[in-house]
């Protein structure tokens, strides 16, 4: 069992794990990555557009950060394992600085910018899942692990509720070129954060030890299998009102500040209970009510049948995202199950399927909402989730009752 680079003072909260200095240049790389990641976003979406006027290529640009998520994850997860952590997370930055800057040579036509994108998307779950498994090594597979990996996540939703705006602004005051070359500068910054911040450790994987190089995905140990699907199958469904933010709020006839709220509402939610299981709840709290709010998290979904106004719809978004805490206790039970020298591309697979999972759950959404309606497919989103959630916790119980030997990872 990992334990961390230098221990902590007892104190409560997440104050606990910024005492740790190697959590304190992940913490600060982290957010320089998702700077990163969101302005070029943004202004690679208005480049293309100013380049073709094509609103269906413009948009491509973001579906774009979904699709190749499933290839990274599955073809280059081994990486993770097999070179060292601290060697595969500076040379993640490095590459996608060197994508992004590639966008910002004049006359760059426009499937070079799509296929830099794509590329972009692809190393990015390896970053990820390296960076998820380097937490363990850092602050150990214990509550100081859980709260790390907290962090990250409200860094991330934080991010989506500021970074669109601030991205915005930005390009108010600089050519979209310009704007990502700004974007260059904040991956190698967390480049040099990693490079110089965290220590060397070795692969967790030797070259010819046991464990396979190959791109297998860890569906070996039942435990982890069902504990990949808590996290992909709530995720699928959560997304649903965000993707019919838009024509939810002119149904509503809220405008553009409706749909802004609507937007928001679900990530304020998530990093409010994140923040409140994290720095009240001790962990054995956390994981006794990780299975409850499983079941409970898209139960507030059901109430979109009652056809609410704007401001009972978000009520329900925030009490549905408050949910989501049951992730804390989730992170502890996943790191337990998975052996350490496969944990790497463990968590890269994790990611991969998590915005995978996400990317179709969007799209299934437009599907139904087309069909049947928004409200009705905010709904039946919730009935479905539910049910899955509440026969995923039965699995998560029946595996937590089997002999360690069972529940580990092997093959992935």
């Amino acid at each position: 069992m990992s334990a961390p680079t230098q221990a902590a003072p007892a104190s409560a909260g997440y104050g606990r794990v910024f005492a740790v200095p190697e959590f304190r240049a992940v913490f600060a790389a982290h957010l320089l990555s998702m700077l990163g990641v969101i302005v070029s976003e943004i202004a690679l979406s208005v480049l293309v557009y100013d380049l073709t006027r094509s609103p269906l290529l413009s948009a491509l640009t973001f579906a774009l950060g979904f699709l190749p998520y499933a290839v990274g994850g599955t073809l280059l997860a081994p990486l993770a394992d097999r070179f060292p952590a601290r060697r595969v997370l500076v040379v993640c930055d490095v590459v996608c600085a060197g994508c992004v800057a590639l966008m910002t040579v004049p006359g760059t036509g426009i499937g070079l910018l799509l296929a830099l994108r794509c590329a972009l998307a692809v190393v990015s779950p390896v970053f990820a899942g390296t960076r998820m498994a380097t937490l363990a090594d850092v602050l150990g597979e214990g509550d100081l692990f859980v709260l790390g990996r907290s962090l990250l996540r409200i860094v991330a939703q934080s991010a989506l509720l500021v970074g669109y705006g601030l991205g915005g602004l930005l390009l108010t005051a600089v050519s979209p070129r310009h704007a990502l070359l700004i974007t260059v500068g904040t991956f190698l910054a967390s480049a040099i954060l990693l490079r110089c911040g965290t220590r060397h450790r070795p692969a967790r994987t030797r070259q010819g030890a046991d464990a396979p190089s190959g791109p297998r995905t860890p569906l070996t140990g039942r435990r982890v299998r069902v504990l990949l699907l808590v996290f992909w199958i709530p995720a699928a469904f959560s997304v649903v009102p965000e993707a019919l933010a838009a024509p939810y709020a002119d149904e509503l006839g809220s405008g553009s500040a409706g749909l802004g709220l609507l937007m928001c509402a679900l990530p304020v939610g998530t990093v409010a209970g994140e923040l409140f299981a994290g720095a009240r709840l001790g962990p054995e709290a956390r994981e006794r009510i990780a299975l409850p709010l499983l079941c409970l998290t898209l139960l507030p979904y059901l109430g979109f049948a009652l056809r609410p106004g704007l401001a009972a719809s978000l009520v329900l978004l925030l009490l549905s995202g408050a949910g989501s805490a049951y992730t804390l206790g989730l992170d502890q039970w996943f790191v337990r199950a998975v052996p350490e020298e496969l944990r790497g591309r463990a968590m890269t697979v994790l990611h991969a399927g998590l915005m995978t999972v996400q990317g179709v759950g969007m799209a299934l959404a437009g599907v139904a909402a087309q069909t049947v309606g928004v409200r009705t497919a905010v709904a039946g989103a919730g009935v479905a989730g539910v049910l899955c959630c509440c026969a995923l916790a039965g699995a998560v119980r029946a595996t937590g009752k089997r002999p360690k030997a069972e529940t580990g990872l092997t093959g992935i």
